[in-house]
């Protein structure tokens, strides 16, 4: 079969997407950049940590928590030695990242483009792993997640996210614990590298001043020529609307307590209506709390937060859900807030000036983000994996009303679906 590179025009951006689907299921997007000197590279799988049951063959396997960021750690080493070093002597930044739902190796570089992007996806699909290898990340990676364990930050959301929910495994850290990795083998790194990391279940995106047919020929030589098969996932038991405990507490080394708001917004189809529904929540939160809103400007002049408070929606597989926080001396006096102001909204209605100044700021920042060309590699190959195209935004963005976004909030700021975080400071021993 031959693969056909077709090309969308966005005009409201001034951008364009060259995009093909290889013979091996690759979902490849070319974003060109013409008279611009870096090129960037994204090559991701649409696995993460959530990703702990799944099916191959018909067969149901279930692999421990964090295998998904430890087989990150290790696609880097190769039988000739270690693939960051190659990419270095490029001139090429190599880096890669594990989320909840999906992996993702990326590179930028001024020279050597196509050789270090042929690196790139070499090493990713060819995995090479011994025992001895794999023992010993045990120990680097161990010591990383005690790291996250004393972050305070980190702890106040993943309780959040634990408050949250009852079975699915967002709540459970992406990187495991030290008790889940000592169960990893090599073994268990091929398996899932068998399974997800098949091309018919990643994406390639390419930004930058390069030929998309180069890119394709690329691909086409260095990759599988056919697809694997199949995978069958599980994320648990099918979460109910209420959240699992309306309120975590714990003590850590802070000055002020440090807090989470949550509510629980239940699962998104995908599609265009994954988009729609993202931009409409994150367009609530910040007509509800984010910095023009009356109710930011209340809590900052009364010092119930300061700068650092902050929030937005977030969309997973199964499931989504806002979280807003930062510090305060009274966080549940914040949370109380939060709530009366979202049903303050949801029965007078947005005011038209609160709710045209933050549509402005709301599109103006998303295409400021077009600027980076991670960004944009990031939210296409997301968007990708959601069965959506990110470059419709504008579109998506024009169609949301203010009864759209009030309704929202009416519907998804309840009492029942709230959980609070809260880390408050260790008692004076």
């Amino acid at each position: 079969m031959k693969e056909t590179l077709k090309e969308t025009v966005y005009d409201r951006l001034g951008e364009r997407v060259w995009r093909a689907t290889c013979a091996n299921g690759l979902r490849l997007m070319v974003v060109p950049k013409p008279g611009f000197f870096k090129n960037y590279a994204f090559f991701a799988t649409d696995y993460g940590s959530m990703d702990m049951r799944f099916s191959l063959n018909g067969v149901w396997q279930e692999t421990p928590a964090g295998v998904a960021h430890y087989l990150e750690h290790k696609m880097f080493d190769t039988a000739e030695g270690n693939a960051l070093q190659e990419l270095a002597k490029l001139g090429a930044e190599p880096n890669a990242f594990t989320s909840d739902a999906i992996t993702g190796y990326y590179f930028e570089s001024t020279e050597h483009f196509e050789e270090s992007l042929r690196i790139l996806l070499s090493f990713v699909s060819v995995p090479y792993f011994t025992e001895e290898s794999v023992a010993k990340e045990q120990g680097i990676i161990g010591q990383e997640i005690r790291m996250i364990e004393d972050d305070p930050h980190w702890q106040v959301y993943s309780n959040l996210l634990q408050g949250l929910y009852r079975s699915h495994p967002a709540r459970i850290p992406v990187a495991g614990s030290v008790a889940s990795i000592a169960e990893i083998t090599a073994r268990t790194l091929y398996d899932c590298h068998r399974a997800f990391y098949d091309p018919s279940n990643m994406a390639l995106c390419v930004v930058g001043n390069v030929d998309p047919a180069e890119i394709l020929a690329i691909a086409n030589d260095v990759l599988p020529p056919t697809a694997g098969n199949t995978i069958g996932r599980d994320w648990g038991a099918e979460e109910t609307a209420e959240a699992a405990t309306p309120l975590v507490e714990a003590a850590m080394e802070v000055s002020l307590p440090l807090f989470l708001c949550g509510y629980k917004c239940g699962s998104v189809p995908d599609g265009e209506e994954n988009l729609r529904r993202d931009l409409t929540g994150n367009m609530a939160c910040d007509i509800l709390f984010g910095e023009s809103s009356p109710l930011y400007h209340r809590l900052y002049k009364e010092g119930l937060i300061n700068g650092a408070f902050g929030g937005s929606y977030g969309i997973l597989p199964g499931i989504s859900f806002i979280a807003a926080g930062g510090e305060s001396p009274d966080p549940q006096k914040v949370h109380q807030a939060i709530a009366e102001e979202a049903r303050r909204l949801s029965r007078d209605g947005i005011g038209e000036e609160l709710y045209q100044q933050t549509r402005r700021a709301t599109y103006g920042s998303m295409l400021r983000g077009l600027n980076s060309f991670e960004n944009i590699a990031v939210n296409l190959t997301e968007a990708a994996f959601r069965g959506c195209d990110y470059f419709r935004f504008p579109e998506i963005f024009a169609s949301i009303t203010k009864e759209d976004v009030a309704r929202f909030l009416e519907e998804h700021l309840c009492p029942e679906r709230a959980s609070l975080s809260v880390i408050h400071p260790k008692a004076e021993s």
